[in-house]
């Protein structure tokens, strides 16, 4: 019921939508930007909210708090998405058309149950990026003032292909104890995320590219990646560009973090250097990120955790849902809130004063956004 209560606390309305311009490569049918502006409707933009599942709803009303207090002009049409609660989900369908007709969304994370023995391979996370095409997940990894780690000033950008690879839910069992799961990598979207992650490190003025990969064992999936990654670089002489072996990345990561700068890599490589990059710099909690397709983005945590086990004990980190509402600010062009609102979280965390329990406080969810709120401009 306090689920219910919660959601039912939050409702609004939405519109639209990023373009990005086509180009082709051999054939292929590539994306030429990586960010665009959403239109605004007299002074204000229309954003669809999905809360999630776990702590998501919790994290979301925290943001709402603070774009509240900050006078945003943004307003909200929620829908609560679920696995796990099937009774109160929206049906996907509407989800996926508010967010095309919005361009922009701000989402919670998704629980995955386990439901192999009813046949359903396919879960409702999969099943929004392929309606929407979501092919491109950006996790920005970057030091926060204040937090006292291992390695200091990291910052990197861990670019993931979303929509194949291992996620393509194509597993059977041959015979009796034996399962064939399909890896599925295709020339077409491997060059297109690699032209993403050229196109973002030449946006945001970044010097290197890491194609990470696992060629020398699975030398024809990976190998077709790898040589994508390699045709598209010639493209971008300006760019310098590198490869690497995903075990070996894994340990470069913990110990010289610094050496990367834009990585760009398969499915299940980015899930799990995600979140490794995360517990680098904090932890799920602070760590945002995205998912691009051609026409919307929505914005969500970098480390997909629904951190089910704090519901309702006000203990949950929302700095990386407020990261990921600033990214979608600045997306939207609203510089000024989207900078409001990211000075308000530097300052809480260089102060030290106010900080959740995963960052080695004691202070609750509701406590640090009145924090950020209190800070809102200074």
């Amino acid at each position: 019921m306090a689920l219910v209560r919660q959601i039912s606390s939050l409702l609004s309305k939405v519109p639209q939508n990023c373009v990005v311009s086509p180009v082709s490569f051999r054939g292929v049918h590539l994306s030429s930007s990586v960010e665009s502006a959403v239109p605004q409707t007299e002074g204000r933009t229309k954003c669809t909210l999905v809360p999630g599942d776990g702590v998501g709803p919790e994290l979301v009303y925290s943001v709402q708090e603070v774009f509240k207090a900050a006078g945003v002009p943004v307003d909200w049409e929620m829908f609560f998405l679920s696995e796990v609660n099937r009774p109160l989900s929206a049906p996907l369908e509407d989800v996926a058309n508010s967010i095309q007709r919005n361009g922009i969304c701000l989402k919670g994370i998704l629980a995955t149950p386990d439901y192999s023995h009813t046949g359903e391979l396919e879960t409702l996370n999969m099943k929004l990026r392929r309606a929407l095409d979501l092919y491109a997940n950006v996790v920005h990894v970057k030091s926060l003032p204040g937090i006292k780690l291992r390695h200091k000033d990291i910052d990197c950008v861990v670019i993931r292909e979303q929509t194949e690879g291992e996620y393509s839910a194509l597993e059977h069992e041959s015979v009796h104890g034996v399962v064939e799961c399909l890896k599925i990598v295709t020339a077409n979207k491997s060059a297109r995320i690699a032209k993403f992650a050229f196109d973002y490190a030449t946006k945001n003025n970044r010097k290197r590219v890491t194609a990470v990969h696992k060629a020398n064992i699975m030398k024809l999936g990976d190998g077709l990646f790898l040589r994508s990654c390699q045709e598209i670089a010639k493209l971008y002489p300006k760019i310098e560009f590198e490869t690497m072996i995903v075990d070996n990345c894994t340990m470069q990561m913990v110990s010289n973090p610094h050496q990367f700068d834009v990585m760009v890599m398969p499915n299940l490589y980015g899930n799990i250097l995600d979140n490794l990059a995360s517990g680098l710099v904090g932890g799920a909690g602070v760590v945002a990120g995205a998912s691009y397709s051609p026409e919307c983005v929505v914005f969500e945590p970098g480390a997909r955790h629904t951190y089910s086990e704090a519901v309702g004990k006000n203990v949950a980190n929302p700095t990386a849902m407020m990261l990921c509402a600033a990214k979608m600010l600045t997306h939207v062009n609203l510089h000024h809130y989207a900078g409001m609102l990211r000075g308000a979280i530097a300052k809480v965390l260089k102060d030290g004063k106010v900080r959740t329990k995963d960052l080695g406080g004691q202070n609750t969810t509701n406590e640090y956004t009145y924090a950020i709120i209190a800070n809102l401009g200074k």
